[in-house]
């Protein structure tokens, strides 16, 4: 599926995949969750945030692209629990903006979406922090778009697996870029979450449905919220 490009079936799909991936996954993302406040929900609440756009977007047959884009921007919007909900429906937003564009998304479109998205999360954001789901969706979007001005032929499957690569560098840079973070050892939530969600994208965008189910926390990536003070929050 190398020259396949994003339609508004695939697009629907895509986000379904990655609803299913992020609840698969949640209990990780609560274990990592100690910023801005350590509450263990961030996994809950993007999986719930991700829901909602699963259900309206079933209820779609054969969506156009901007039908199929704006339908998950809606949903999500509405749907969105807690800090992170909120910026992942500003992130679906504005990929939603850049792909009324086209009827169908290579991946320079998919890349240039993915930078409007950030965009419009930046902004919305009164104080963005750095080393949180922000950076990560930043430094990932950017990285696409510049190698899609040096190669402008790739694909979309290639441009979201670079993505996904480049996020996941920056990712393990959130926790020496937070120092709440690096007290407890730990990668940001969100922008686990984030990516997991693209990873699930990714798998339906080359035609991969897995058998997904609840999986156990992983003890060794749990944050240690003894090492959190209260005015370290």
């Amino acid at each position: 599926m190398a020259d396949q490009k994003i339609n508004g079936a695939l697009f629907r799909s895509m986000v379904i995949e990655g609803a299913l991936a992020i609840a698969e996954k949640k209990e990780q993302v609560n274990e990592l969750n100690v910023f801005p406040v350590p509450d263990g929900d961030t996994g809950t609440n993007m999986s719930m945030t991700m829901a909602a756009a699963m259900t309206e977007l079933e209820k779609l047959a054969e969506p156009t692209l901007a039908k199929a884009a704006d339908t998950t921007a809606s949903a999500l919007l509405r749907g969105a629990r807690g800090n992170s909900g909120v910026i992942l429906s500003l992130l679906f937003r504005g990929v939603a903006k850049k792909l009324h564009e086209s009827e169908e998304a290579g991946g320079c479109e998919l890349a240039l979406a993915l930078r409007e998205g950030v965009e419009t999360a930046y902004k919305a954001v009164m104080k963005p922090a750095e080393g949180t789901i922000l950076t990560v969706s930043r430094v990932s979007a950017q990285h696409a778009v510049e190698a899609c001005q040096a190669e402008p032929e790739l694909s979309a499957e290639q441009v979201l697996a670079a993505v996904i690569e480049h996020g996941k560098a920056a990712l393990d840079e959130t926790v020496h870029q937070n120092p709440v973070l690096e007290k407890a050892g730990v990668v940001d939530a969100g922008g686990f979450g984030y990516l997991t969600i693209l990873e699930g994208m990714l798998d339906a965008l080359r035609g991969i449905h897995k058998e997904r189910k609840a999986a156990e926390p992983a003890a060794k990536a749990a944050a240690d919220f003894g090492a959190i003070a209260d005015e370290d929050i």
